[in-house]
């Protein structure tokens, strides 16, 4: 993993007007090795970073914010280079991430976001493989439930229920969204943005689940049902056709005509 932390060492010993020769005998080790550190040659041991934190007179996450930061904002450009074309081209989202692993190995941002370009229908045991990884190592909870998720579908597409289900019953059921509370809690443009966002996820979410009852109602021989609950679904599509993102609900007028022909032959 490539660390910044030399420029780190350098910047703070400067400030406290040493040369490398007095940090090194401070520390107790030659000045050879403090201009290695600080030209990313090697880096200190690690039972050195906290009497090197002490001396320079920051704490140890100073010592390392530039390094971390940094890392941060490669890991983003990363996720965003492979998101703008996993869709059109999985495999090359995909290379992205990987190659991003390799410098970074074990990431759980970068993990995270390999979960979406691998496919779980076709090959579900490798999904299954990265999220049991993820959820085991990650200290963040939104990319557990995340993981979780993807562990259920992969165990789903392999027909294994009951596992599904034990990983989906690990998700906590929340009523609330933070864009949710914003759009409740905030005012102006805040209180917008938040309640403008939520209104298309919640918009793509009842669609879908008007199409998971139709799918029960099918199952259980009510074609009746199922036919009169996807038309209503294909109603509420209209009724906002002139709205600015009418075009990303295209893929779901068309599917829902299908389905409705299908089930009324």
């Amino acid at each position: 993993m490539e660390l910044f932390i030399g420029k780190q060492i350098r910047d703070f010993r400067k400030a406290k007007n040493l040369t490398q020769e007095q940090l090194a005998d401070l520390i107790g080790v030659s000045f050879q090795a403090v201009s290695k550190w600080e030209n990313n040659i090697a880096f200190p041991d690690i039972t050195l970073i906290p009497k090197l934190a002490q001396l320079l007179g920051v704490s140890i996450d100073e010592l390392f914010d530039y390094s971390s930061s940094e890392i941060e904002k490669e890991i983003e450009l990363i996720c965003t280079r492979s998101y703008e074309c996993r869709e059109a081209n999985p495999e090359k989202g995909r290379e992205i991430i990987e190659e991003g692993l390799k410098k970074y190995p074990d990431n759980d941002i970068l993990l995270n976001n390999l979960l979406y370009c691998l496919d779980y229908s076709h090959n579900p045991d490798e999904t299954i493989s990265v999220a049991t990884k993820l959820i085991g190592k990650t200290k963040h909870s939104d990319v557990k439930y995340d993981a979780l998720r993807f562990l259920a579908y992969a165990y789903s597409a392999k027909g294994e229920k009951e596992n599904a289900r034990t990983a989906l019953e690990q998700i906590p059921e929340i009523y609330f969204t933070k864009l949710s509370e914003m759009a409740f809690i905030l005012d102006g443009d805040a209180k917008y943005e938040a309640a403008k966002k939520q209104k298309w996820i919640s918009f793509e979410t009842l669609l879908q689940m008007m199409w998971k009852l139709a799918e029960c109602y099918e199952e259980d021989g009510e074609n009746q049902k199922a036919i009169e609950e996807t038309q209503k679904a294909l109603a509420i599509i209209e009724i906002i056709t002139k709205e600015e993102k009418t075009e990303n609900f295209k893929p779901y007028k068309e599917y829902f005509k299908k389905q409705i022909k299908r089930m009324k032959e």
